[in-house]
């Protein structure tokens, strides 16, 4: 049952767009019989004409339609058939260095191009495909081949043009490139918005929502801290970690096998050692992990190695909570704990 608190609350989340929320409420307008999601771009009802659900399925149980603009029966972040044509198209060829023509003939607009990659990817098409050809070029410097040779096998025929996009990209000149740790990047989507998810075949570095605070610093950190080139791509604990968390959140997985790569201190690394062992449907207090790893007097701490998780869910932070019984923080908002919290429950 939604609290008259929670309705003004995901009335707000709705004027604000808050991501955070998707999935957490569904609003029906009782003026139109629509129902859509908190992110809807469509004009804002009045706060009386609303009526907020926890499902689509409440909402359609009560008469209301889908909207077709926000479509909340669809995934939350459906990927537009435009992204999927070009990402095929880049992993066809990666090497292609793209001009507007090739654009014209798949019969797409180079402004709606940019303007849906830089919305999903945090990148503009041409900066996606640079990065892919990176990659190929750091594969094949680490392969022992001259930098020359990869400098041309992906289309750049000026070498300061070449070691420039190549900097800005891995973070390091291909001449002084010494066998970096290479890292994979891939978005996520899932009931509770997108998330990115960063790995290589052996182990998963990082997993978190698209939208959390201070993202790009913590994925600048993980690159600097491991020495490693982050490309687009995908890699075997991506695909383990994707598979899982969709029985995750169908409520058929409680505890994940995906191999992790824990980046912290030998502190914080206890910690998280130690929300592992929160039981699926449990939680505990800052001050119960406290006590748990020896370090009673250690609450703020604990807390902020809690805050320091860069793997959601999977090292399961949101199961810890105030010792009064009040949520705390989350990197991903406040709302998403609540709702997994709920959805482990259940």
């Amino acid at each position: 049952m939604i609290t008259s608190k929670e309705k003004k609350e995901f009335y707000q989340a709705m004027l604000d767009k808050n991501s955070e929320y998707e999935s957490v409420f569904y609003v029906g307008v009782k003026t139109t019989g629509i129902f859509c999601r908190p992110t809807c771009p469509a004009r804002k009802p009045k706060f009386e004409h609303c009526e907020f659900f926890e499902t689509a399925q409440q909402a359609l149980l009560a008469a209301f339609r889908p909207c077709k603009r926000c479509r909340p029966l669809s995934h939350p972040s459906q990927v537009s058939k435009l992204i999927q044509t070009l990402v095929e198209a880049v992993e066809a060829n990666p090497e292609k260095r793209w001009k507007d023509r090739d654009f014209k003939e798949l019969a797409a607009d180079v402004s709606t191009v940019r303007r849906q990659f830089k919305k999903r990817f945090g990148m503009t098409f041409v900066e996606y495909a640079r990065a892919r050809r990176m990659g190929i070029a750091m594969k094949q410097i680490r392969a022992g081949e001259a930098v020359i040779d990869a400098q041309l096998a992906t289309g750049y025929e000026s070498g300061s043009g070449f070691r420039d996009a190549f900097s800005k990209i891995m973070g390091v000149a291909p001449s002084k490139l010494k066998q970096p740790n290479i890292l994979k990047a891939s978005w996520l989507d899932t009931m509770l918005g997108p998330m990115i998810a960063i790995g290589n075949d052996d182990a998963l570095y990082l997993l978190e929502f698209v939208d959390r605070r201070g993202l790009e610093r913590e994925v600048e950190r993980l690159r600097f801290k491991t020495n490693s080139a982050i490309i687009p791509g995908t890699t075997s604990s991506i695909h383990s970690i994707e598979r899982e968390l969709i029985l995750y959140f169908d409520g058929k997985l409680r505890q994940f096998q995906t191999p992790l790569f824990l980046l912290g201190s030998l502190f914080q690394k206890k910690v998280w050692e130690e929300l592992k062992k929160i039981p699926y449907g449990q939680t505990r207090s800052y001050t119960a992990i406290a006590k748990a790893i020896a370090k009673p007097a250690a609450i703020r701490a604990v807390a902020s190695a809690n805050g320091a998780n860069s793997l959601a869910i999977v090292i399961p932070c949101h199961r810890v909570i105030n010792v009064n019984g009040e949520l705390g923080g989350y990197g991903g908002g406040l709302m998403r704990k609540k709702w997994l919290i709920n959805h482990e429950k259940v």
